[in-house]
């Protein structure tokens, strides 16, 4: 790992100089065919299976030299059925129709004049994400297919790991002839350098941050850069008194314990109290053979009284674990009024039988995404059919939930005439 670097005009100078070469890359991807692009994904996919030794042992650097939870270091490792998912993920990216291929919209004027609303890449993204070296590839191979350059900026948790991927998405460029300045990671893991990316109005056109609440937080606060914050999954599974007992057990199941440690997990079990006197306890016992915690509120207590009473702040947070936040409540209105007080309009979902008080749920909640009989989890670009994702959006501009190919275009207008003047 590099030395710390404090000064402030030495990280300034080493992010102009990366977006330099961003600016211009990001011209010659906008130009590239889709074959070309395509070819740099699949060259891409290649290298990483190449290299999954040297990744590998990358990876094995960065977590002798990690402090944290089990939830954190899972975040972090690598394995080679991982790696094998990453490459898979470049191809799937590189399989989807061509995001900037398309006219949005068209028409003619009164006067001839023919207007056509067409994508546009963004142009030079900074990406600023924590703990899981995944998201650079998968943000590397969306910014490529969407014409997009793009500089990476991971957490230095991950130093070693994101730079091994980052030599295998360098060797996909070089083999499709396109600059390798396209896709960049940070030469430096001091914070500096993450100043100097949120002060470069003109240098970069949007930040993304991917991370926990203190790094967005951060950049939404000093970025003179438009951002496309990735906020923390504050999520919720209510279970309707009208639910399919066996569903629920399956679903929360899933929910919490696929894997802890993603945005997309529950966070927090609303129940309504007409059913949780027979199906609470069922639902804490699945979950406790799977290694969960738990904290409740007294109404749950009062039903199982094992259960640890829940702190001030316990619905507040994100516990990216083995921690389940659990809840009784009087029905659907008293679950809503929970979620837009503790949630982060990031996922919430529903499990019941009552089709009409299930769209109720889904109108009323302001959540990025919002599931009926389904999973948390399903939050995820993947699963999406967008072969990938650079982060769940849970901002009410530009773009909503997972952030795929079509949401790092923009647009403009081209106009076809035939010699008119405007009187």
């Amino acid at each position: 790992m590099p030395a710390m670097n404090a000064d402030p005009d030495s990280n300034i100078a080493l992010l102009q100089v990366a977006a330099g070469l961003a600016r211009e890359a990001a011209l010659a991807l906008a130009r590239a065919t889709s074959a070309t692009r395509n070819l740099a994904l699949e060259a891409a996919a290649d290298a990483l299976l190449a290299g999954i030794p040297e990744i590998l042992a990358a990876n094995q650097q960065d977590l002798a030299n990690a402090k944290g939870s089990a939830a954190f270091q899972d975040r972090l490792l690598l394995t080679e059925s991982r790696i094998a998912a990453m490459a898979q993920g470049l191809r799937d990216i590189s399989a989807l129709p061509d995001p900037l291929d398309r006219v949005l919209a068209e028409w003619t004027r009164p006067n001839g004049l023919r207007i056509s609303r067409v994508p546009q890449p963004i142009g030079v993204i900074g990406m600023i994400y924590e703990s899981r070296p995944n998201v650079g590839a998968d943000a590397a191979a969306l910014a490529i297919k969407s014409g997009n350059a793009i500089l990476l900026r991971g957490g230095s948790e991950g130093f070693h790991s994101g730079r091994a991927i980052h030599a295998a998405i360098a060797t996909g460029l070089r083999a499709a002839g396109l600059p390798q300045g396209a896709v960049q990671i940070a030469p430096t893991t001091d914070r500096g350098f993450v100043a100097a990316m949120l002060g470069a109005s003109g240098l970069i056109d949007l930040i993304i941050p991917r991370g926990g609440r203190g790094l967005v937080e951060r950049v939404q606060r000093e970025a003179r850069v438009p951002v496309l914050a990735h906020a923390e999954g504050l999520n919720h599974l209510y279970v309707h008194e009208n639910a399919d007992f066996t569903m629920a057990r399956r679903i929360l199941a899933n929910a919490k314990m696929r894997r802890t440690g993603v945005c997309g997990a529950t966070e927090t079990l609303l129940i309504d109290r007409t059913i949780a006197p027979d199906l609470l306890p069922t639902l804490i016992a699945d979950l406790a053979a799977l290694g969960c915690a738990f904290r409740a509120d007294a109404a749950a207590r009062a039903i199982l009284p094992d259960l640890p009473l829940a702190g001030p702040q316990d619905f507040d947070t994100e516990w990216l674990d083995a921690i389940l936040n659990v809840k009784i409540v009087a029905g659907v209105d008293e679950a809503l009024a929970h979620i837009a007080a503790h949630g982060s309009q990031h996922t919430d979902a529903i499990i019941t039988e009552n089709a009409a008080l299930a769209e109720y749920f889904l109108r009323s909640i302001g959540s990025a995404v919002g599931l009926w009989n389904a999973s948390t989890q399903f939050c995820d670009g993947a699963e999406f059919g967008f072969g990938g994702e650079i982060g769940i959006a849970t901002g009410h501009l530009q773009a909503r939930g997972p952030v795929g190919l079509e949401q790092l275009t923009t647009f403009r207008y081209i106009i076809r005439g035939a010699g008119q003047v405007r009187p």
